[in-house]
């Protein structure tokens, strides 16, 4: 069957890859930027992603996937058609669907023949509902369409694998066509396949993600009372993880999480049970909590230094997790700015992460690929993101390096011993 794609972001086009690798030899992604078009026909990635690069070259060379910006001729005999374009937050929280609408006004003036079109995207409930009655309204010839609902899981720097080897597929369905259609698609992955309407489809994906958030959450406030009461957060997250009922995922203490998801879900969801008249007010700690998270470490310091006017700060680490070029909510973007308010001279390190920062900060702060030059004569570091090559790195240089060796941890990367026994004054979370 064709399989069309709309969008070439993290969803549309790790998935996209994934389906012609395991055996799907006519998927075809849209874009409407034909720049990026024409670098993926390279077999280069907009995005950075581990593996992704070398699956799309492969899978062009076999023939089995394309790129084009060209929608009419990709949907106008597709059997499915997925869409996986952004949904961005607006700004009362709610998701704007704009992207959504702007494909499905498409779909309708371009499809010839029955087509099963997939939401992929992360939407509010009864989305699937909307855009298929919209749809159906501005179909320009006459042949079945139905929507189905079918929410992707996949972490960013782990996309590649988590969907070929996904816990389980979500599909939300309303006949046994659309079913059976899905199933055949995902039947090559050989993976759990949980069936259910759309609406329970789109809520298990706003459910799934908000609850990963709850626990992130629920750990940085467990970490916040810990070092009050003189407790150890990594004591405590190891002693919960042996419940099997808690599990060991997700209690790791930090500085708030970011990215495109979490952030954007938990407000959207927020949002949608606020708009029908219901408080949702665990995913409202959730939020409260993260936001006064983000900027705990440089609060403290602020506490500890005179002032930071003029002094050299090393921020080490700028995406909001590691194994990805992406920065969108990234705990490192409200410490530099607060940082940068006050006068010091920042320079910041990340081994992907710098063209995308560069395009927040332009030339307010410095730039590096190098923790070496980046805590050469500091005065006080920040650690805001746990890539291997901090974690991995030699901690005798803050001591030997720095002006003064401050350090302050916002992933807790190194020991408390390690750091003592060397002379470094040393602060991270919950501990």
């Amino acid at each position: 069957m064709k399989i069309a794609i709309a969008g070439t972001g993290y969803v549309g086009l790790v998935t996209g890859v994934c389906l012609a690798e395991i055996g799907h030899e006519n998927v075809v992604c849209v874009d409407v930027d034909k720049r990026k078009v024409d670098l993926m026909k390279t077999g280069v990635s907009p995005i950075y992603e581990e593996h992704l690069e070398e699956l799309m070259k492969k899978n062009y060379e076999k023939g089995r996937i394309d790129y084009t910006t060209n929608y009419k001729d990709a949907y106008r005999d597709a059997d499915i058609i997925m869409i996986a374009v952004g949904t961005p937050e607006r700004s009362d929280g709610s998701a704007n669907l704009d992207y959504i609408k702007k494909v499905a006004k498409q779909v309708a003036s371009s499809v010839t023949k029955d087509t099963l079109v997939v939401i992929k995207s992360t939407v509010p409930i009864g989305t699937n509902d909307a855009i298929e009655k919209f749809i159906r309204e501005n179909l320009k010839n006459n042949v079945r369409i139905e929507l189905a609902s079918n929410p992707e899981f996949l972490s960013q720097g782990t996309a590649v694998k988590d969907t070929l080897n996904a816990s389980r597929i979500v599909i939300g369905v309303e006949s046994e066509w659309a079913k059976n259609l899905l199933e055949e698609v995902y039947k090559p992955f050989n993976q759990p396949i949980v069936v259910t309407n759309r609406n329970s489809a789109e809520m298990i994906k706003y459910a799934s993600n908000d609850f990963l958030a709850l626990k992130i959450s629920f750990m940085n406030d467990i970490a916040n009372l810990c070092e009050i009461v003189g407790a150890n957060i990594e004591d405590v997250a190891k002693g919960m993880s042996y419940d099997e009922r808690i599990g060991s995922k997700f209690l790791k203490a930090g500085i708030g999480y970011g990215g495109s998801c979490f952030p954007k879900d938990t407000k959207a969801l927020h949002w949608l049970a606020s708009h029908n008249g219901y408080e949702l007010k665990t995913v409202k700690s959730a939020i409260e909590v993260n936001e006064a998270q983000k900027l705990r470490l440089v609060r403290k310091a602020a506490s500890l230094v005179e002032s930071f006017d003029g002094m050299k700060v090393a921020v080490l680490g700028l995406t909001f997790k590691p194994g990805t070029d992406d920065l969108r909510e990234a705990p490192s973007i409200p410490n530099i700015q607060y940082l940068i308010e006050r006068g010091a001279n920042v320079i910041a390190y990340d081994p992907v992460g710098i063209e995308n920062t560069k395009n927040i900060f332009k030339d307010s702060i410095k730039y590096t690929t190098s923790i070496d030059e980046a805590i050469d004569d500091a005065d006080i570091c920040f650690i805001m993101t746990e890539w291997k090559q901090i974690l991995n790195y030699n901690i005798s240089n803050y001591k030997n390096k720095m002006k003064r060796p401050l350090v302050f941890d916002g992933r807790n990367c190194y020991t408390l011993d390690a750091m003592k026994d060397l002379g470094i004054e040393y602060y991270s979370i919950g501990r």
